[in-house]
């Protein structure tokens, strides 16, 4: 209820807010804060850096998709044409020799997802472990 001053003839109500209440409770919460900030002790987050992978692969083969949706495997220097029903047995063969190897994808610029997606598929339904996609993109 609003306080009533009697000045003159009749009553009237102030009609202000009373910031002293107010501002003793922010100056208490400024010290409170200012008190308890220096005893948090910053968190450190270990960030994870390029050159930290675990194990580099032995060997990487690589599937290159042309323009026309023609698949080629690139191992070291060596290049075989092949269709989408022999890449998974083709790689698989390949992994033999070698324990730990990836298999990287790169494809022209040209051509659909959808084929990218076909091949990443059917090497990870034949249990390929390490299927990547390629950042350089060939011509």
């Amino acid at each position: 209820m609003p306080s009533l001053v009697s000045r003159g003839r009749g009553r009237r109500t102030i009609n202000e807010i009373n910031m002293v209440p107010f501002i003793d409770v922010m100056l208490v919460l400024l010290i409170i804060f200012m008190v308890t900030a220096p005893l948090i002790a910053p968190s450190v987050i270990d960030l994870p850096s390029v050159g930290r992978a675990k194990k580099q692969p032995d060997q990487v083969i690589q599937i290159i998709l042309g323009k026309d949706e023609s698949i080629q495997m690139k191992i070291q220097e060596k290049s075989i044409a092949l269709v989408l029903s022999d890449v998974a047995g083709a790689v698989k063969q390949a992994q033999s020799g070698a324990n730990n190897s990836a298999v990287v994808i790169s494809a022209d610029k040209q051509i659909r997802y959808e084929a990218v997606v076909k091949v990443m598929d059917t090497l990870q339904r034949a249990g390929v472990q390490r299927v990547g996609l390629s950042v350089q993109l060939t011509n």
